[in-house]
């Protein structure tokens, strides 16, 4: 027996202003009652002795620790660039202005 009724779905659809055909009303009435019933299954089986979790299996970071560390050379950065002024990146004028 379905939960949701197909006058259910429309009201929701019609507070979201969805305008659903009267087929996909059918059909998301039979969805959302699987969907209903599964979290009721899943409601079921989550006893009190089970702690809630967001993933299955514990998480660890993998990250390395953040150290400052002295950053590179001016020289060593600019040798790549296609053109550089001054210590600086030199990058065509996209702008009208001086």
């Amino acid at each position: 027996m379905s939960t949701i009724s197909r006058d259910e779905v429309a009201r929701v659809a019609g507070l979201a202003r969805i305008d659903l055909t009267p087929a996909e009303l059918d059909r998301l009435a039979g969805e959302l009652d699987v969907i209903v019933q599964s979290v009721a299954r899943v409601s079921e089986v989550a006893t009190p002795d089970v702690p809630p979790t967001s993933h299955p299996l514990p998480m660890t970071n993998v990250f390395r620790a953040d150290v400052p560390e002295p950053s590179l050379p001016v020289a060593d950065i600019l040798a790549g660039a296609p053109a550089a002024e001054s210590g600086r990146f030199l990058v065509p004028q996209i702008l009208e202005e001086d």
